[in-house]
């Protein structure tokens, strides 16, 4: 008897240390791929110019001094570069061509269910969304994108923010074919 409690007290501290403090359950994952290619072809890539998330000039969901357009695109650097891909610039000819585009709506509205009364009605729900997307270099042709959507927190502070960006872009590559 003593055992089994003790291995359910182990197993519980183990579950409760992998339990992360920073909020990730909204964030919504998908991604599409084109099931002809081999990806473990694609050794180099380039940025397809430059992209940008829409400006917050009143701070409400981006924390001051802080650019998230440079953290996707480091995230992604880094996501591509630990699957063995290096980044070309100049006249070398890449084999893949990487871009993103992000946005917020600050009006997005959602319906929510009062617990205790049960009667349903609209209330305003920030959501954000990124996209990433590969596209073949020689082809033109989007080989891989990935989607993440979740909700926005207000005034989050930097910690939490570069870690809901570094969840969402790692888990995306995750689904990344090999």
């Amino acid at each position: 008897m003593k055992r089994k409690t003790l291995l359910s007290l182990l197993g519980a501290v183990i579950l409760t240390g992998c339990v992360s403090t920073i909020p990730t359950k909204d964030i919504k994952l998908d991604s599409a791929s084109d099931p002809k290619v081999n990806f473990g072809g694609y050794k180099t890539f380039a940025w397809l110019g430059s992209a940008t998330i829409i400006n917050d000039p009143s701070g409400q969901w981006e924390p001051p001094g802080f650019d998230a357009d440079s953290e996707i695109t480091f995230l992604i650097n880094r996501e591509l570069r630990n699957r063995g891909m290096s980044e070309i610039t100049g006249v070398n000819n890449p084999d893949c061509i990487v871009t993103f585009a992000a946005g917020v709506d600050m009006e997005t509205l959602e319906l929510q269910i009062e617990p205790q009364t049960k009667i349903e009605s609209l209330v305003k729900s920030p959501a954000g969304g990124l996209v990433i997307a590969l596209v073949d270099a020689e082809t033109g042709v989007i080989i891989w994108a990935g989607l993440a959507v979740g909700d926005v927190l207000e005034t989050p502070d930097l910690a939490t923010s570069k870690a809901r960006l570094d969840y969402a872009v790692k888990a995306l590559f995750k689904q990344l074919p090999k």
